[in-house]
């Protein structure tokens, strides 16, 4: 496994540095849907470059912080609970920062584009040693993005291992683009 560390030390607020990396190979201007948005630190960021984003997460409170910003809008919506919300809609981009809920693979992939891209990256397996989560459910296993996504996609990055800074954490990453 590999080691590496985040280029920024302020995580809270700062967009992904995975995100940030692999941001120029989504269309211009294109749709990105931010799955588990919290607060919006990736949301803000991609409608910052110019991207129509939406921006979904469960916690309506959370969302609220990025109301009335231009090029977002909102949803809430309990992904785990309920219907998936976006049935026969499509993206460029779809973007998930530190959340894992495996029944919503086979809906990323159906809710892209062709040509569209995947940038995904949590917590996997090793991290119950330097925090929350430690419950398996919520931590990946060894190569499992690069093996769900990695048969129907072009993989153009992908990393696991321990991230030194600014927290010491055990991440998977990766950066798929849908085939054209």
């Amino acid at each position: 496994m590999a080691h590496f560390t985040l280029l920024r030390t302020d995580l809270a607020e700062a967009p992904s540095d995975w995100l940030r990396r692999h941001t120029a190979q989504i269309r211009q201007g294109g749709q990105v849907l931010d799955v588990a948005a919290g607060k919006g630190r990736n949301a803000r960021w991609l409608a910052q470059q110019g991207f129509v984003v939406e921006a979904v997460d469960r916690d309506a409170e959370a969302l609220a912080v990025m109301r009335g910003i231009d090029g977002i809008t909102c949803n809430t919506a309990d992904l785990e609970n309920a219907a998936w919300p976006y049935a026969g809609q499509q993206f460029d981009a779809i973007v998930v920062c530190r959340y894992l809920h495996r029944p919503l693979f086979p809906h990323l992939s159906g809710s892209l584009k062709a040509g569209g891209l995947l940038i995904y990256e949590t917590f996997m397996q090793g991290h119950e040693a330097y925090g929350r989560p430690t419950n398996p459910d919520f931590l990946l296993r060894e190569n499992e993005l690069k093996e769900v996504f990695g048969s129907d996609f072009a993989v153009l990055a992908f990393e696991q291992g321990l991230v030194t800074g600014p927290k010491p954490a055990m991440m998977q990453r990766i950066a798929a683009q849908k085939p054209a």
